[in-house]
């Protein structure tokens, strides 16, 4: 089979593996199946039902069942163990194929008709960054360009008639070598952080972490094939917040009261130091059951919403998971004071995993 022929047959494997990818998303989404077998840069997905080809050797000309010696109701023997019974289905095979991110990015986009981000403000940073685009006849051992060397000489061996084509050997000289160097470039690079931040009080439970774990992957998976540079931070609280590491942050066990406010206190500090809005596209994730400690608490985030941290962001996203603690409260006085008119602010309910689709749809949907 020629490469080339290989090379469609591939192509033709890919966008049928895209298809199955896209027929099944919202079954891969709310089952977290994708997200278990994550990678660095790829991700293999468990794709079911496609029969590969395969070859068959030897003739039709064998004994098969019934065929053999023996009498009428002799027993067959055999080995084999466990309990059941025999069937007659082929069983299902699953084929797991390698998708990179940003293919699976653009899958996710083309399903949910996402639009392409459109960052705010100073959206672009320069960078100086060293390209090795020139020659030169000077430099150090390292950085040699062993093609351009040997070029040089056999162009002075041909002018000085020195080249013998019968015995075609070239010996570079000092003055025959040359060396790779660099231009310093001014690139553009785009710079987005998401602050995730999550109540961890005694209402929310293992499955509203693990809804909250699927959707992160899912809205991380599309910003990163927005932006060059991508910073992610994780804050969780009960009444009070703290900054971990990701996976602390998916797995920590707390018990207590819940204010909000304090994780929105801490976001802000980090913006305030580390993520100026004149740089930065940032953008806010809170995820919570709705229930926090006091109507007071529920007038401070507001206000720190309206004064601080809206103005500052690209996108504020809460996401209330459904716990059987849980009030859902906040998102009542959210809707109630914001209106649903407001651009930057977007809150979702998530009932169960088959409602993260749909969360993710409305967070990501308005392409700021």
């Amino acid at each position: 089979m020629s490469p080339r022929k290989i090379d469609q047959d591939r192509t033709r494997f890919r966008q049928i593996v895209h298809g199955r990818i896209r027929e099944n998303l919202r079954k891969f989404i709310s089952r977290g199946e994708i997200v278990a077998r994550a990678g660095k840069k790829k991700i293999s997905v468990p794709l079911p039902q496609i029969q590969l080809p395969r070859f068959t050797f030897g003739g039709n000309r064998r004994s098969g069942v019934g065929q053999g010696e023996g009498e009428e109701g002799t027993p067959v023997r055999g080995e084999g163990s466990g309990p059941g019974e025999a069937g007659e289905a082929p069983g299902e095979h699953v084929l797991e194929v390698d998708v990179t991110l940003e293919e699976l990015a653009r899958i996710l986009g083309e399903e949910l008709e996402l639009p392409r981000i459109r960052p705010r403000g100073r959206e672009e940073i320069t960078a100086d960054v060293l390209r090795y685009k020139s020659i030169r006849r000077v430099g150090p051992e390292s950085l040699k360009h062993f093609k351009r060397t040997f070029k040089e000489a056999l162009k002075r061996q041909i002018m000085t008639g020195t080249y013998d084509p019968e015995n075609p050997v070239i010996v570079p000289e000092r003055a025959d070598r040359r060396y790779r160097s660099w231009d310093v470039a001014v690139t553009p690079q785009s710079n987005a952080v998401i602050i995730y931040m999550m109540d961890v009080s005694g209402s929310m439970g293992n499955e509203q972490k693990e809804m909250v774990r699927i959707t992160a992957f899912w809205i991380d998976t599309w910003i990163r094939s927005q932006y060059k540079n991508l910073a992610v931070r994780y804050i969780v609280h009960d009444a009070a917040a703290r900054e971990v590491d990701q996976h602390t942050f998916f797995h920590i066990k707390e018990s207590g009261g819940t204010k909000i406010s304090s994780a929105l206190r801490l976001s802000d500090q980090l913006i305030d130091q580390e993520y100026s809005p004149a740089d930065w596209n940032i953008y806010l994730f809170h995820f919570s059951d709705g229930d926090n400690w006091s109507g007071g608490d529920t007038e401070l985030c507001i206000q720190l919403l309206e004064d601080r941290l809206l103005p500052a962001s690209n996108l504020f996203c809460y996401g209330q998971v459904k716990s059987a603690y849980g009030s859902g409260q906040f998102k009542v006085d959210l809707d109630e004071h914001f209106g649903s008119e407001n651009d930057v602010l977007v809150t979702a309910d998530i009932p169960d995993r088959e409602g993260i689709v749909d969360a993710i749809r409305a967070f990501l949907g308005k392409g700021r």
